[in-house]
This record gives C-alpha cells, structure tokens and sequence, in this order.
C-alpha cells in the first residue's frame, strides 16, 4: 500500500506485477485470496443480502470455465455479458478470463441494435444474459450470426446454453491460463460524435494502474467496505468497481437494484460502507431528495464521469460527513487526474479543479492549434507525455487507424485526452470543455451519432442532430433537433413516437427529453452539422422552432 512505498515507487511495483508474460488474470484477481475472505456482500432492493467469498467465486468460475471449454470456448474468443449485477455476473467475468478468454461488456440499457452492433462488431462467440435481458437477443436471420451462442441464467430456449446447468455439471480445480500483461483480457465500445462505437482493447498490463487509482485517489484499505454505484457495463463500475475490489480484495458492496435516494442511503447506512464512489449525479439525487441517514460511517467519498458541481460539496461536509473529491479519467486509460483521498498524495481541494496528475501519468497541455506546450494557465488540448507516463496502455481502437491517430500528437509523443483544460501552478487542473459532442449524462457517455442515426430511420425525420443542455440532476440532458419530412406535422404525440423510438431503437437512458423542429439544421459550408450552434441557441432559448403546420411546410 502507499504510504510503505512512496507513490512513484509503488507505481513500479505494480507494474512489475501486471506486466509480465505468465501474468495469470484469475489466479491474482481471486485465487491468490484467503478462500473464507468476503469478495462482495450482495444486496438486494429490500436490503437483503448474501456474501460471496473468494472461495465460492473460484470454485463456481472454475465449474463454468471448465463447462465452457467442453463446449469449445477457449483463449482469445470474446464472450459478451449482457447481466445485471449480482453473483452470476461475478462468476461469469472471472470464468471467461480463467480460459484466457476476452470479456465484452454489453450494458443493460441497450436495445437490440446497439446489443448487436457491438457483437458483431467484436466477433463475439458467446453472450452471457440474464432471464430479463434474453428477449433482446431476438435477432432476425439476416443478423443473427450461426456461431453465436447464448447462455442464459433463465430457461434455455432450444440451442442456447442453462448457466446453473453449466455451473452444475463443470468440475472444479481445473488451471486457468496465463495471457500475460501484453493480451487482452477485456473488449469496450466506447461512444464517439461520428461514426460506430470505437472498440478498445484492455491489456492485462492495464490493471496496474487500475490498482493504483484504488490505493491513490480512493485510498482503498484492507479493513474498508468499498461500494461503487457505477454500472459495470461501463468503464468506470468495470474498471474501478470490480476490477479495483479483486486487485485489492477489500471487501465491496453490489447492489442488484436500480437507484433510489432511500435505497442508497440505507446501503451506506446498514452495510457500514466507508468508502463510496458514484457519478456526481447520485450525489445530486440525494441531495435533491431532502432525504437524511444517520450512522453514515463514511471515510471517503469519490466522484467520476462527469465535473462535479460546487452545491456538492456544500452539502455532503454535513449530510455525509466527508467532502466528495472529483475524479477525471477515460475508457482508453483509466483514472488520470484526481483529488487523492491518499493522505501521501492529498492536497486541499480547489472548486472547480478535477485535482492533480495520479503518479504513474506525465500531463501536459498543449497549445489548441498546435503541437507545442502552453503557457501555465492557458487553456489547451489535456494531454499526457507518453514517455513518462508509465501507466499508459492504449495503443489505438480496434480496426479504426484513422480515429487512432485523432488520440495522439507530436508523432506518438503525446497522448490525448480530448478534452480542452488548464493547469495552474501548483499543478492543479481544471476541465474546460471536450473538444466533441460526446455528451455525458448521468455519467454515462453518449456519442450523439448513434442517437441521430436511431431517428434518422423514423419516416417522419429528414435530419435529426442531437445535443446536450445543462441539468441540475444529471449534469447534462439529451435535446433532439428535428427537420421533417414533407406531410408530416410537429406534434406532441409525434415527440413521444420519437422517444420510444430512441429507447427501442438505441438504449432507454439516451432518448431525448425534449423533441425541437426546425426548417434546417446549422451546418458548415461542406455540410457539417454544427452542433455547437444549436447547444449555444438552446441555452439562451434563441433557437427557432417551428409549429405543426409550419414544420410541415418547411423546404
């Protein structure tokens, strides 16, 4: 742990750990542990719950690694998850690694055409689901591909595979594989503003700096009980929910349920959690909900995903007892700057700044035009010095050499954030802006691409683009902005066809919470779409809508 090493130290430890050829995933991640020690407790939506132990976990991967050869998986297939937290879902991520195999994490929000893109995508072989995500899976002949294979904790239909009969009949005590540092162990799409989702490979070498963020910025400790609220289908819950609980084994938290003011705080409270991280938005739920909790044992308190706003902290110092410290990273990454809970590395909070470099990392920022170093205190492209950032591990998205050079500078010298940020002279950094239209809401990452492309097949819509406007909950809300096609008329039952359409057609957290119709969209002179304009218009409420009637005789 930090603190017997100092942190440029420990960061080489770690790296010496991670990044060797016979690093074996399962064997560190939950072997290696006391059988008898708790893994995660489990809660339900009822406040009831379950332990799993590190012993329980093994065993029960181990049956389904071994099931899972036996029906031909094997190192280096990808194998997708489309599962709500809980044990089945634990089990089934270490299973596909002891096999050497490569995780997809699908998130539960998705409709089935995001669900299908991503798998084919990843040439996935196998798709882990629970009961209640299966109908999803529906897939016409055209796009279901006869390699695929789906293994269902519910009731098999004819061909898919039983999970408790694989869990069952699997036998226990077979070797996991070691890949080593340099392969991949997980597959993610991340979002982006044109475009499909961009598939990032994660090295097992990755986990170092995983492991870092826990003992840096979280200051996780053996004798903590650890929650992260984030979902794992994405980055954050993945990387640094559970990926950060079995580097550490300190003992975390899973709740199974969806999120309630109540709910929350009656986790923190009767499970003592002492240490909690969540998007900013959770903490602006609780504090929207008036509600209080009392026996909060909390030590630290974390955000990420998003800036985190000022109101927070003037209310968590009472209502929780501990300041929330704001954390900035990425999928391509990990965690990169961060206001440490680490008393080695804890430094006063400043509003508005996203902290300082985690050790491990070199930042820089560069001019917003060209490829030199700004002055302190300017504001440039967030970058980060490859040379001496021993942390780094993204090398490019997968099939996409063109996006891949879009995240580097300086001929490979300099990793890109893609973000627009200062640095003052104490090293603080602050976050101005994203250099996209990625819109993040609730913590959640939404490229406006997909969300335009799902409207754009309507038959009402000749041109759809999709912006982000502010939200004290959320930090951010999805806008549509519609031209229609001739013969058809604005209306509100036709902006409610529009939103179901978006949560069928893409995912149930991305449809747009309010429907605008134009005559034309703000482009450049080669037709770009200038979604900037539109953001700018909407928040000083001068954008020109149209009525029904006009909307239909729009050219």
């Amino acid at each position: 742990m930090v603190g017997q090493s100092a942190p440029i130290e420990r960061a080489a430890e770690l790296i010496a750990v991670y990044d060797r050829e016979d690093f074996n995933v399962a064997e560190h991640l939950c072997d290696r542990y006391d059988a008898a020690a708790i893994a995660y407790t489990i809660v339900s939506d009822d406040l009831s719950s379950s332990k799993l132990t590190y012993g329980a976990l093994r065993e029960e991967s181990e049956k389904l690694a071994d099931s899972l050869v036996r029906h031909g998986f094997k190192r280096g297939d990808r194998i997708a998850t489309l599962m709500g937290k809980g044990r089945p879902y634990l089990v089934s991520i270490l299973a596909i690694w002891r096999i050497g195999a490569v995780h997809v994490p699908l998130f539960t929000a998705f409709a089935p055409p995001a669900i299908l893109l991503r798998v084919k995508a990843s040439d996935t072989k196998l798709i882990i689901c629970d009961e209640a995500q299966k109908q999803k899976l529906t897939f016409d002949e055209e796009n279901f591909h006869p390699a695929w294979k789906v293994l269902t904790t519910g009731t098999p239909a004819a061909g898919e595979l039983s999970f408790d009969a694989m869990v069952f009949e699997g036998r226990p005590g077979v070797a996991s594989v070691a890949v080593g540092g340099g392969s991949p162990i997980i597959q993610i799409y991340t979002s982006g503003t044109t475009g499909t989702p961009k598939g990032v490979a994660v090295p097992a070498k990755a986990l170092a700096s995983f492991h870092a963020y826990a003992e840096f910025a979280l200051d996780l400790r053996p004798d903590d009980v650890f929650w992260n609220a984030a979902d794992p289908g994405w980055a954050y819950g993945l990387y640094f929910g559970v990926l950060a609980t079995l580097c550490t084994g300190v003992p975390s938290v899973m709740l199974t349920a969806g999120f309630s003011a109540d709910l929350t705080y009656g986790v923190l409270s009767r499970f003592g959690v002492t240490n909690f991280t969540a998007a900013p938005t959770v903490y602006r739920s609780l504090l929207a909900s008036g509600s209080t909790a009392s026996k909060l044992v909390l030590r630290c308190t974390s955000s990420a995903g998003e800036p985190l706003t000022p109101e927070v902290n003037a209310w968590a110092a009472e209502a929780l007892g501990t300041l929330v410290h704001d954390h900035f990273g990425q999928t391509e990454a990990g965690m990169l700057v961060n206001n440490h809970h680490n008393p080695s590395l804890q430094k006063p909070l400043k509003t508005g700044s996203m902290g300082h470099v985690m050790p491990g990392w070199s930042p820089v920022i560069l001019h917003t035009d060209r490829d030199e170093i700004a002055p302190t205190g300017d504001v440039g492209r967030l970058g980060f010095e490859l040379a001496e950032s021993p942390f780094a591990w993204f090398d490019g998205y997968i099939n996409e050499p063109g996006k891949s050079l879009e995240k580097f500078a300086g001929d490979g010298r300099w990793y890109l954030s893609g973000d627009t940020a200062r640095m003052d002279e104490d090293g603080y950094i602050y976050f101005s802006a994203r250099d996209d239209d990625i819109i993040i809401m609730a913590g959640y990452r939404i490229g406006p691409f997909e969300v335009e492309s799902v409207l754009a097949t309507h038959p009402a819509v000749a041109e759809a683009a999709v912006v982000a406007v502010p939200d004290t909950v959320r930090g951010e809300v999805l806008e549509s902005v519609i031209v229609l096609r001739p013969g058809f008329e604005a209306s509100e039952v036709l902006v409610k066809e529009l939103q179901t359409w978006v949560k069928k057609g893409f995912a149930a957290h991305a449809y747009p919470r309010q429907v605008h119709f134009v005559a034309a969209l703000p482009k450049t002179p080669s037709g770009k779409i200038q979604r900037f304009v539109m953001r700018q218009q909407l928040r000083e409420g001068t954008l020109v809508t149209l009525s029904g009637k006009e909307a239909a005789n729009a050219d």
